[in-house]
């Protein structure tokens, strides 16, 4: 496995030119037109087939014999409406736009790993087909690729497998887990109705504000008082909107927030907890209300027994057994789950966290960076984790899905 990474690094700085490539234009779900032509560009350099558009903005390409065992890799390429807060050389170009959660470097990788696999391709023993993905943040572009037949077309998916640069954890380190690994995730509107009027005269108005507060005051006990202590569970309100003048009480109030859960009847439970309360303490204060759950409500992430296996003999062939953390479910969200509800596979973290490099703050952050040292072990663990699928699968004699 180790001449992988070997290999990676020989690649390391055409690696990092795309990352710092992507990271000056950052692009949003589904507009990542520029972003899907350069990945084009390099496939159509590289000789390697591909499929566009896929879910409007995606690549899927394929190496190797076309023939089964196949196994996917993927990566997401959305950026995040987050104006950047770096003193990098090459930060963001596009105002209040921001590779703020990695998915640049994530497409490099993948770019690094179709590149090596491809100077392999005539001893692979199967397809490995590259998934690049739109709209993770919020767009559910995974379950959209999926309806695009990315799993489904000949050869079928058996097996997939992803990366998602991890700042909690030091660069050369790999971090995952059997099962539940992130949470389920699902947005939630509450529009509040009253009857408006002078701020002096509040006996003559129906106050939507007040009944707002108290809506949001009361969802926070569906954690603490409903659900089971050693259950997890979120139900964050983020946003409240009613009105702009100081002597008017507004005719609506407005409500935004997300919903966790770790398991898919957790979800359904918060959500019908939520709609419920919120309609009952309006109700009590003469208002009337109107719960919406808009997108789509990501499932929470389950890694395959065996693939999480896979993936730690071949971290820890990679780069050492002492460098494969297993860790506990986290709370954030992820669409790689859409493909993991159809076909087994292992979403992993791929350390990128480095103090003296200043790679210390979390995804989603205005000042988020990453040690650039950490790309090359990703290309080769996209590569390696393919090729040990492949040879487990044709070892089963599995020309078919399973």
């Amino acid at each position: 496995m180790r001449q992988w990474l070997e290999q990676a690094q020989s690649i390391r700085e055409w690696i990092i030119g795309i990352r710092r490539d992507l990271h000056q234009y950052p692009e949003l779900g589904y507009q990542e037109h520029r972003t899907s032509q350069v990945i084009r560009d390099h496939l159509h350099a590289l000789r390697i087939p591909y499929r566009y558009p896929v879910a409007e903005t995606g690549v899927v390409a394929q190496v190797g014999t076309g023939r089964p065992p196949c196994v996917a890799l993927r990566a997401d390429m959305d950026a995040l409406p987050i104006q950047e807060d770096t003193d990098v050389p090459f930060r963001s170009r596009h105002e209040g736009k921001m590779h703020a959660c990695g998915h640049d470097a994530h497409v490099a990788m993948l770019l690094g790993a179709a590149r090596l696999l491809k100077a392999h391709e005539h001893a692979l023993p199967g397809t490995v087909r590259l998934l690049f993905q739109p709209a993770e943040e919020g767009g559910a572009g995974g379950e959209r690729m999926c309806a695009a037949g990315v799993l489904d077309d000949d050869p079928p998916v058996q097996r997939i497998f992803g990366l998602h640069v991890w700042p909690f954890a030091p660069t050369g380190t790999v971090v995952g887990r059997e099962g539940t690994f992130m949470a389920a995730a699902c947005e939630v509107d509450i529009q509040v109705q009253g009857h408006g009027g002078h701020a002096a005269m509040p006996h003559v108005t129906v106050d939507p504000v007040v009944a707002a507060a108290k809506i949001v005051t009361e969802l926070q006990t569906i954690v603490s008082r409903e659900l089971d202590p050693l259950s997890a569970g979120v139900v964050s309100i983020t946003g409240l909107r009613a009105g702009e003048a100081h002597n008017v009480i507004p005719p609506t109030a407005r409500l935004w927030g997300t919903l966790r859960s770790l398991t898919s009847e957790g979800m359904d439970f918060l959500k019908a907890r939520v709609e419920s309360m919120a309609t009952l303490v309006a109700e009590a204060n003469r208002c009337r209300v109107q719960v919406d759950f808009p997108g789509t409500c990501y499932p929470p992430l389950l890694n395959d027994r065996d693939c999480w296996r896979l993936a730690q003999d071949v971290a820890a062939e990679l780069l050492g057994a002492d460098r494969v953390l297993e860790v506990a479910p986290i709370m954030g969200a992820e669409d790689f789950a859409f493909y993991t509800r159809r076909v087994p596979g292992c979403f992993l973290g791929l350390g990128v966290r480095n103090e003296a490099k200043g790679a210390v703050y979390p995804v989603h952050h205005p000042r988020f960076t990453l040690d650039e040292d950490a790309l090359p072990i990703g290309a080769a663990l996209h590569v390696a984790l393919a090729l040990k699928a492949l040879a487990e699968l044709r070892a089963k004699g599995s020309g078919r899905a399973s």
